[in-house]
């Protein structure tokens, strides 16, 4: 190395070329400090570096970690959250997972976005789980559990000290109230009560009352409504794409005349994702949570998937239809592997058939005010 005084030095290597750097003792350790190219920082602006890293020692202070502080405070939370879930995607075997950390972090976690994650505390942190803790708890302790990996992983970059504020043992685990766990089958709406809800529904403007009546309508369940695209219509039967199903096998819907009619109503909303049902930036799909929170704001208190169950009971009390019929409509398995294997139509006409008569029934004027609830 060669010597230009006060503790800056050049130092020149086959490897690395020419480069700054300043020499410095802190805690009783020799430390070196990088101060860039020699071919990029000139001697004057490499002196000033010097200066400034000189002036922190004799305050006590370390330039190194000072240096990383200032670089840290230059990163958000919101770009530590993509760098980390563009790391981790390709490790993923549900393809799903990297989209819904993102709209997960982005609904709830949008008070840290433009934090520097350096700076993310456990204030930051109960502002976001607080809210949603108890009323829709599943959710919140898998965000908890993101924003816990995605701060670990800046610690172990540099970017960040000391202990994860959403580290759950020993720390949120006493500070956090007990979460009320919900047990049983998805809460669903009597059959008899979907015709007065339907009437109420269709007097929703939102796209989110939209997707949530295609969804009863169809029987599907809410992320195949979700995720559904322009391409899969073709005419009047929607083909949901065997990665999109939980079954892992192709699923054609039967459209009916309402089903159209809604499509036709959110065609001029097309957006540029080819989405059916886009959220509010006209890029992603529809909120995961879009339908249920409607549901509480009409004050159902039910869930999306309930539907399906009130569909099911339905179909089997009021209908002649057979059970693989209304299993094949609702894409459940039916039959051994070896039925399956020789029963390779999926009952289209039949099912048509079948879903008019529901959507007759949806459409058929209440009884009653009364709505009546069971758990399905």
């Amino acid at each position: 190395m060669h010597a230009d005084g006060a503790g800056l030095y050049l130092r020149i290597d086959q490897t690395s070329g020419r480069r700054w750097v300043f020499v410095f003792f802190h805690g009783g350790k020799r430390r070196e400090m990088g101060l860039g190219s020699a071919s990029t920082v000139d001697l004057k602006v490499a002196r000033r570096a010097a200066d400034a890293a000189r002036l922190l020692v004799a305050a006590g202070r370390d330039p190194i970690a000072e240096r990383k502080l200032d670089a840290a405070s230059a990163v958000t939370f919101g770009e530590m959250a993509e760098q980390v879930i563009s790391d981790l995607e390709p490790g993923w075997k549900n393809p799903k997972a990297g989209p819904q950390w993102r709209a997960s972090l982005k609904q709830h976690a949008a008070v840290l976005t433009k934090m520097p994650v350096a700076a993310v505390d456990e204030v930051a942190v109960l502002r976001v789980l607080q809210p949603i803790w108890q009323t829709i708890p599943e959710t919140a302790t898998r965000v908890r559990a993101r924003i816990e990996r995605i701060l670990d992983i800046a610690r172990i970059r540099g970017l960040r000290t000391g202990e994860n504020p959403a580290r759950w043992k020993g720390h949120l685990q006493i500070i956090m109230a007990k979460q009320a766990r919900v047990r049983g089958h998805h809460k669903a709406l009597a059959y008899e009560g979907v015709p007065a809800f339907m009437v109420r529904l269709r007097d929703r403007q939102a796209m989110a009352a939209r997707a949530l009546e295609f969804t009863i309508l169809a029987a599907t369940r809410t992320t195949e409504t979700r995720e559904a695209t322009w391409a899969e219509i073709d005419g009047d039967v929607w083909t949901i794409p065997a990665e999109r199903m939980k079954a892992k096998k192709p699923h054609r819907v039967p459209l009916t005349p309402r089903m159209v009619e809604i499509l036709d109503e959110v065609r001029p909303l097309k957006a540029a994702a080819d989405l059916i049902f886009p959220g509010d930036q006209r890029i992603e799909p529809l909120s995961r949570m879009a339908m249920a929170m409607l549901l509480r704001r009409m004050e159902v208190p039910v869930t999306v998937h309930g539907f399906r169950s009130a569909f099911r009971d339905w179909a089997g009390d009021c209908t002649p239809h057979p059970r693989e019929v209304v299993e094949e409509a609702l894409a459940h398995t039916v039959g051994s592997s070896v039925e399956r294997a020789y029963r390779r139509r999926d009952a289209l006409a039949k099912r048509r058939e079948l879903m008019e008569a529901w959507a007759t029934y949806c459409a058929t004027p209440p009884n009653a005010n009364v709505i009546p609830f069971k758990q399905a």
